[in-house]
């Protein structure tokens, strides 16, 4: 590194010594001049005339008056260097500069992982009217399985309503190593669900952790396809798709860029209805049992068109019997279903669609009520009902359309259909409808605003009520991310 030495520079020493000087050096031509007469009188030559005397004293006088003026001249040009000097206080003085070398310091320590950090998420508010009625709980979202099951089930029609539960903060990390790409996501959101349904709370969506082939922790079942969710801003979505963020352990044998087989061990659960038999204390000792994880793979096959994806699903749903009586309620039942999804890019659109059937899957839906229903056994004085899983369909068919850079619209329609059973009452939910169509604004890739009308239609099992709702929302979202560390 090279240093730079200031020293004062000669010029600058050489006026303030000519200042010290200039009295000194007249002072000393007066004292030579008063010598010099001193000698002349006390030699041995002859005393110098009156005249003579007069020419020496001239001559001296003309020097001081020369070293005088001298004298003048370097006081105005000190002078003007000090007024320089006081109107620029931060410049210094004329130095000499003197290059000496010194070793460089050691620059910051860098990060030699090559990993990467990323913070995102979005603010977003939701406003609009619902004319008719649901679930107070859900009040800023549209599903089919919470409209009123019997007329004014949530009293009068018609409500405005205004929610920041969208709103969503994650963070990301990419690390490459030895043995394959460290990857991390945690992320949540202020949505609340179950005993915080309606709140804005702090909800989980993702905590996940993957290297090379395997990745454990909380994200997206292996059994559903998030791409085949529309571009809506309606929070909840299509009710006939499989939308279900789960535990797991996951094992990716194959992937070729988008392109992969998956295979996990997921988190068991389920929920049961009790029917008409729901009030009977026979039924207060019924407990569920999971003794096995779910089973859950897919194969993916993408090309520049779009993708193909085939999902599969395989699980044990138990319930032991605690009561101590006559009775012998405890059962269990295999459940399984099949996912079909797609994307077919049109040009700059992309259609989305997806078929699951099965039975015993609905808490992998994203709107869909129990797995297993109530079945009526008399002829059987130990085991007078039992629980059976229930069979569903799902469809979802939605056309994402990008009219440019700043515009774009999403219309499309789902359904689920259960087929319940003989012992669930006859208000039990049996189908629900959901459709929409909007108009989206993207002032820049970070933000839009938005229109969006919704429907929705509830349908009972056997009793012939059914329910609907319509719902205009405008929607504001501000996305945010920021990444650290390589490129």
């Amino acid at each position: 590194m090279i240093k730079l030495s200031i020293k004062h520079c000669p010029a600058q020493q050489a006026r303030k010594s000519s200042l010290l000087k200039a009295p000194v050096t007249l002072v000393i031509v007066i004292a030579l001049g008063l010598f010099s007469w001193a000698g002349l009188a006390s030699a041995d030559e002859p005393t110098p005339s009156l005249e003579e005397m007069w020419k020496i004293i001239q001559q001296q006088q003309a020097e001081i008056d020369s070293l005088k003026t001298q004298n003048q001249q370097l006081l105005k040009q000190v002078g003007a260097t000090a007024a320089g000097d006081a109107a620029k206080p931060r410049e210094q003085a004329p130095a000499a500069v003197v290059v000496t070398t010194e070793p460089d310091p050691a620059p910051p320590p860098k990060d030699s992982s090559g990993s990467t950090f990323d913070i995102y998420g979005f603010a977003m508010l939701d406003m609009g009217y619902q004319f008719k009625q649901n679930d107070p709980d859900w009040y800023d979202v549209l599903r089919p399985t919470k409209l009123p099951s019997y007329k004014d089930e949530y009293g009068a029609d018609g409500s405005w309503f205004a929610s920041v539960r969208q709103t969503r903060f994650g963070v990301k990390s990419f690390t490459p190593t030895s043995v394959g790409d460290l990857k991390t996501t945690f992320e949540f959101e202020l949505f609340g669900v179950g005993s915080d349904a309606g709140q804005t709370t702090f909800r989980l969506r993702h905590a996940w952790g993957e290297l090379g082939q395997f990745g454990a922790g909380q994200t997206w079942s292996t059994f559903m396809d998030i791409d085949v969710f529309p571009n809506s801003i309606e929070y909840w979505g299509p009710s006939g798709m499989v939308f279900y963020r789960n535990v797991q352990f996951r094992w990716t044998p194959w992937s070729d860029g988008d392109s992969n087989f998956m295979i996990s061990l997921e988190k068991p659960g389920g929920s049961g209805d009790g029917g008409k038999f729901a009030d009977r204390v026979e039924l207060e000792g019924i407990k569920s049992d999971f003794e096995l994880p779910d089973l859950s793979a897919h194969y993916r096959y993408s090309q520049d068109w779009g993708h193909v994806q085939v999902a599969g699903i395989l699980r044990q749903i138990e319930w032991n019997d605690l009561n101590d009586d006559a009775f012998d309620l405890s059962g269990n039942d295999t459940g399984w279903g099949i996912n079909l999804s797609a994307n077919y890019k049109i040009g700059p659109h992309v259609l989305r669609g997806s078929v699951v059937y099965g039975e015993g899957i609905q808490n992998y839906m994203n709107d869909a009520t129990v797995d297993i229903g109530v079945v009526e056994n008399f002829t059987d004085p130990v085991r007078p009902i039992y629980g059976e899983a229930i069979p569903m369909l799902g469809i979802v068919a939605f056309l994402d359309l990008n009219w440019s850079a700043q515009w774009t619209s999403t219309i499309g329609y789902s359904m689920l259909d259960n087929d319940p059973t003989d012992g669930q009452s006859s208000s039990s939910f049996e189908k629900g409808q959901y459709a929409l169509a909007n108009i989206l604004y993207h002032p820049t890739p970070s933000v839009f605003y938005g229109v969006e009308v919704q429907w929705g239609q509830r349908d009972n099992f056997s009793d012939g009520f059914s329910s609907n709702d319509t719902r205009i929302q405008v929607s504001a979202k501000y996305n945010f991310s920021k990444s650290f560390g390589a490129n």
